[in-house]
């Protein structure tokens, strides 16, 4: 929603504004008669079905559940890094290389990536295809990055590493958009002015799963779980599809594409079908419990039946 514009989503040849994109996304919704509920959710329980939703408002109960609350790039919080008009963000300031690189305004011109990981690494690299140069700025001696991502960046003659160096503010004029950067030396304290026309802060993103935690199996980060073959997560009936469970892609369009998996997952567990969940064992909205094997089925009172053909078909005789 606060991204400008957007060039890489299937079916607009000449890109939109994000929250156009919104608006577009919410009427098709809408054609389809969905019910759209604008509250803050401050509180959930997810220890039995169904689950219940606090908002300031009212409580809300659901039989099951999509997660789709994203996730966050973490930013330096420094002067001229805030949204226009209060600061460049969006005009010259980025936290996601492959959405915004390629846009015009940053073709050809001198880029500065903050960070020193494999987010900081991979994001240079992406730039140098449409950059003059990029200056990688870290604060360190050293990058904290994988080692193959170190080399591709150091072979790459377009970047220009900055050691032991904050980026304290981002200057430019509206008019303009970013026109520089403001140095310090965390060594010895010196000052500097980097001239360059695009900032990209890499140093990482935070999934917004504060509100789920200690209900539900995440990594370390915090990302939420899901098997990898269908969105569903540890907690029969709870989906989770987008930034929220991909530290990887982070695209508009693979967002899209797991929610439309999250949504027919959620339509195959209200239907009585079985869902797989990250252990590979498979449940239904009954809370049977189908093994990886598909040859046993646990029910809800702890009775093991076989679920092979043959075995059904005897047992029917």
């Amino acid at each position: 929603m606060i991204t400008t514009d957007v060039e890489n989503y299937p079916g607009f040849s000449e890109g939109i504004q994000g929250p156009d994109l919104m608006v577009e996304f919410r009427k098709q919704a809408e054609r389809f008669g969905t019910e759209f509920l604008e509250e803050w959710i401050t509180q959930v329980d997810l220890q039995q079905r169904p689950f219940t939703l606090h908002t300031d408002h009212k409580i809300i109960k659901a039989e099951t559940l999509i997660i789709a609350s994203g996730a966050s790039a973490k930013w330096l919080g420094i002067p001229g890094e805030a949204k226009t008009p209060h600061g460049f963000g969006g005009n010259g300031v980025s936290a996601c290389a492959t959405c915004d690189g390629p846009l015009p305004a940053f073709r050809n011109k001198h880029l500065v990536v903050v960070g020193g990981g494999d987010t900081a690494m991979e994001e240079a690299t992406f730039l140098t295809r449409y950059a003059k140069r990029v200056f990688v700025v870290h604060r360190r001696d050293k990058l904290r990055a994988s080692k193959i991502m170190q080399d591709k960046a150091f072979h790459n003659d377009k970047i220009e590493f900055i050691w032991n160096t904050d980026v304290s503010a981002i200057i430019g004029t509206h008019e303009q958009g970013v026109t520089g950067v403001d140095l310090r030396n965390v060594e010895s304290g010196a000052e500097s002015v980097l001239n360059c026309e695009g900032v990209f802060v890499a140093i990482g993103h935070k999934p917004n799963t504060d509100l789920f935690k200690g209900q539900i199996e995440m990594d370390a980060v915090g990302y939420i779980i899901t098997n990898g073959h269908s969105t569903g997560t540890n907690i029969p009936g709870v989906f989770a599809c987008g930034d929220v469970q991909d530290s990887v892609y982070r695209q508009a369009v693979t967002a899209a594409g797991t929610g439309c998996m999250a949504a027919i997952d959620a339509e195959r567990f209200l239907d009585h079908l079985p869902i797989e969940l990250p252990s590979g064992e498979e449940v239904t909205i009954e809370g049977e419990h189908i093994t990886p094997d598909h040859k046993l089925i646990i029910t809800p009172s702890g009775e093991v039946i076989s679920n092979e053909p043959e075995a059904a078909f005897a047992e029917g005789e």
